[in-house]
């Protein structure tokens, strides 16, 4: 059972695998990473993956083509990403079945997370985190949010050991485009919860001159990361 140090980082493993991830919201930045303290995300991350170009594009499409015509959701490269436990840990909510837009377009799922925002009620909850799933770990608990319809691989009352599937990175809820919003909090409600300061045991960031290791560590926005490779401690 894992409990908790007033303000210490609670060390978990990064949820994703490979390479091209960047933090848009992390707490590394700012404290809310959200804005808020609302639904327990005081120090929530939110994880997209990105190709080679300078700019963040989170699709092979061109800035032009995507801000005029949208792109189909399962083109980015964060969709369909395996989610992994970064803990061990009980599933205490599973939530499945909430569709997903088809396609990205910028302009109006910015507006649309605007509108759930502005008019947001507790009823409201499961349109806003879309398909997701929580995990207990002694006083601790994790929160998955907008993962893939169909993706949600466990179950509520079952025991997840660390580095199992729990899902996929999907669109689904108040996203702007396929992602992983991840946060660690102290109740089981987001309604009614804490966010609780995390880091992660191990990942790469890209620097000018390769990659390099960081331990115990809270990624910075706009940092290229990838996973610890398989096998390495």
């Amino acid at each position: 059972m894992m409990p908790l140090a007033p303000n210490e980082p609670v060390i978990v493993d990064f949820p994703l695998r490979g390479e091209g991830w960047v933090a848009v919201n992390s707490p590394g930045d700012r404290v809310p990473s959200h804005g808020t303290d609302m639904l327990g995300q005081r120090y929530a991350f939110d994880f997209v993956r990105v190709d080679e170009r300078k700019a963040l594009r989170v699709h092979p499409a061109s800035g032009a083509r995507a801000w005029l015509f949208g792109v189909p959701t399962k083109e980015c490269y964060a969709w369909g990403v395996p989610i992994y436990a970064p803990l061990d840990g009980e599933v205490i909510a599973a939530v499945d079945g909430i569709e997903e837009p088809s396609w990205l377009h910028p302009v109006r799922d910015a507006g649309r997370a605007m509108w759930n925002g502005v008019t947001f009620r507790p009823e409201h909850l499961p349109r806003v985190l879309g398909n997701h799933v929580i995990l207990r770990c002694g006083e601790l608990f994790a929160a998955f949010a907008h993962l893939a319809p169909g993706s949600v691989a466990v179950a509520p009352g079952q025991a997840v050991a660390r580095g199992e599937l729990l899902g996929r990175v999907g669109h689904t809820g108040n996203s702007t485009s396929p992602h992983l919003h991840f946060q660690l909090m102290d109740a089981a409600d987001p309604l009614r919860a804490k966010g609780v300061p995390c880091a992660f045991r191990a990942y790469e960031v890209r620097t000018r001159s390769g990659w390099r290791r960081v331990e115990d560590g809270i990624p910075r926005r706009r940092q290229r990361i990838r996973s610890v490779p398989a096998g390495e401690p």
